[in-house]
This record gives structure tokens, sequence and C-alpha cells, in this order.
């Protein structure tokens, strides 16, 4: 791809101001398993110049840049790496973007009225969250996150993080999902929906997207309350319904799953449905995970299972390990990801899986991984035989 440099230039000209304080490098040419150094660059502007944090598919690297050096940083990177770049002034956002045949355009929209914010310095840094302190979002404030006014509780703001960072997660691979059809998405084991109503307020308050959400529970008088909630706030693609996750089924195309804390191997029921449905989307958080530790015996590795609290840990990190490997034999691109700090929760694991083409190598080595442990260990998980079943 050669870059029409002139544009590129130009591009850039319109986008640079004084009050220009981030910017986003995306959309990269090569993907990191061809020799890609980054997915995604972000530029925050700070006291004394610019840091660029440079995304890998598990890592984030920082580098300090001079103010005077980040035009020419992200000019070579349109050049060689990526195709897009956002950059905000606290009134535009401008975009520029690249096309396979290295034609530029850009372009700009108004944002909402805020204030840049200053340059950030140790004493002074402050997250920006997708979800902002002063909108009014009412399941936050029925949660008791949110004052009336939309700030936020002082002693909610943990869990202000928590559901910020979830929210995060499903923004970075939300352009997996179509733009131009219905967002089918179920919800099992969605108990008081608390990230259920938030996940609907930000695909269609803030991403713009129609969707339809689908919650399932055991308890008919939790989903008697959530579709009371769901009405209240007007939230009418949103519904909810008594189920048991083992036996449901859907009429319709399935584009993402979301499984938060469902116990044990009801996550194994809910990732075997996503993965059967070929949903693009999977996030799930495990929970109660009891299988593993219950058939976990080894010769060779019995220190693993002399002690109690190690063979409980050790079985919870080995089911989300093989679920993993799973989910990349099935076909996906599956990362675990830490949700919420340890100091909060032990419960702070989940999974992401990306529907993707996936080399046959990678699946034969993921396979060869989960033989080798099921063997050394004496496992079956469930979602391994649900599968072999599937298969069979």
């Amino acid at each position: 791809m050669e870059v029409q440099m002139t544009e590129l230039k130009s591009a850039l000209q319109n986008l640079w101001s004084d009050g220009l304080y981030k910017i986003i490098l995306s959309n990269a040419i090569k993907k990191e398993s061809e020799g890609a150094a980054y997915r995604k660059v972000v530029l925050n502007r700070k006291t004394n110049g610019w840091q660029a944090e440079q995304y890998t598919e598990k890592q984030v690297f920082h580098e300090n840049l001079k103010a005077d050096q980040v035009r020419p940083f992200v000019e070579q990177a349109l050049e060689q790496a990526f195709r897009q770049c956002s950059g905000w002034d606290g009134e535009w956002e401008h975009t520029i973007r690249i096309s396979k045949k290295g034609k530029v355009t850009g372009s700009k929209k108004r944002v909402a009225a805020t204030q840049a914010p200053k340059a950030q310095t140790e004493n002074n840094r402050k997250k920006h969250y997708l979800l902002e302190e002063g909108t009014i979002i009412p399941p936050l404030v029925d949660m008791g996150i949110f004052t009336a006014e939309g700030k936020i509780v002082r002693t909610m703001y943990d869990k202000y993080r928590q559901i910020n960072r979830f929210v995060e997660l499903i923004d970075d691979e939300i352009d997996a999902l179509p733009t131009d059809q219905t967002i089918r998405i179920v919800d099992f084991g969605c108990g008081k929906s608390y990230l259920t109503f938030i996940l609907y307020y930000y695909l269609v308050e803030l991403k713009k997207r129609d969707v339809k959400i689908t919650g399932l529970d055991l308890k008919a008088d939790v989903i008697a309350n959530c579709n009371k909630a769901a009405k209240k706030y007007g939230y009418d693609r949103l519904t909810f319904e008594v189920g048991d996750i083992g036996g449901y089924e859907s009429d319709e195309p399935i584009d993402m799953v979301v499984s938060l804390h469902a116990c044990d191997t009801a996550t194994d029921y809910a990732l075997y449905h996503a993965i059967r449905w070929k949903a693009k989307l999977i996030f799930s958080v495990p929970c109660c995970q009891h299988e593993l530790n219950g058939q976990m015996k080894s010769e060779n590795l019995s220190i693993l299972t002399r002690y109690g609290i190690v063979k409980e840990r050790t079985a919870a990190l080995m089911t989300d390990a093989i679920r993993a490997n799973l989910l990349t034999e099935s076909g996906y691109r599956t990362q675990l990801l830490e949700f919420v700090d340890l100091s909060h929760t032990p419960k702070n694991l989940l999974i992401r899986a990306v529907r993707a083409v996936i080399p046959g190598s990678a699946k034969k080595q993921a396979r060869a991984e989960i033989d080798a442990i099921e063997k050394e260990f004496g496992l079956e998980p469930t979602l391994d035989k649900l599968l072999k079943e599937t298969h069979a």
C-alpha cells in the first residue's frame, strides 16, 4: 500500500491544533502474527510532551515523546502501520482514514461540549471512563453508584471502576459486530442484571447500535423485577426470561454471548451454546469452579493436589485455561483478562473470545495441550465432553 503523502500531510494539518489532547491510531495494516509491532497506539498529552501507549494483544508498552516528535510519529505510523487515526481537541473529533489503495480521506464531527483534560501529572492523573461522571445513567442511579445528578457516590467508586472495566473490555472488540443490522445478545445467568442494563445503555445510547438482548435466569422473582426495570428505563429491546442455561435454544442467530458468574458448569453450557451458534463475541466471568477440583489427581505433580487451597486454585486456573484452549480450537481468538483488581474480588478473571480465522497449527497445539493436561490430572471437563458429543 502506497499512501498518498500530499493528502496525508493535508489531513494531518487539518487535525493538528493547540487543543489536541488525544490521538488513537488503529486498523493495523498487518496482524501481529504477520509481523506488526502493535495493533493500536493511544497518544495522550502530558505536562511535558506526550505519552504513547502501544498495544499488542497481551501487553502495552509506553514511550514518552516530546511535543515536536508527535506529528512525525503519527505521520510515519499512518504511512507504514495503520489505516486510521482519530484525534480529539475538546470541540471536534477528527478522523483520517486510508484505503487499501492508499487514498486518504479526512472528516470531523463536533463532540459534546467538554473541556479538554489538563495535561496529566502524577498528582492530577484521572482516568477517562466510557461511563462518564455527570451523565444521568438511570441504572447507575438505581444501583446507588451515581447520585440523581450523575455524581459518583464516594463509597461506590470501586464498583464504578469495575463496571467501566467491563464496558472497556467490550468496547475493545465491538467493531467485530455488524453496524447495519440488529445485534442479538444472550446474557446467561443474568441475576439482577446490573451489567446487562449497563451493556444495553452502552450499546444503544453511546454506540447507537440496534440491539436485542435477552437475559436468562432460573429465579422467577428476579426476572420479573428485571422486566419491570427495563420497562421503567424505556429499554424496549431488553427482555428477561426464566430458563435453564443447559436447555436454552434460540430461534435467531446470536451475535454475542455474555455469562457473568454463572456457577460451575453453567459457564461451560453458556460457552457451548456460544460456540455452536458461532457467536462473534463471548464475554464470560466464571464462578464457583468445583468440577475439576473433584476430579484432579496426579502422581507426577501431586504437589498441586496435596494442599487444599493450592488444589482449589490450581483447579480453577486449569478450568479456565482448558476453556480458553477449547475456544481457540473452535475458531476463536481468546484471551484471559483481569476483570477487576484482586483487592476487590477473587473472581477477577474474564474470558474474552472473538470469532476469527485461527491457523490449523494453533488449533492443533490447543488440542494437544488440552489432551496433555487432561491425561496428567485425569480430567473430563464438561465443555470438552459437550463439544466432543457434538462432533461425534
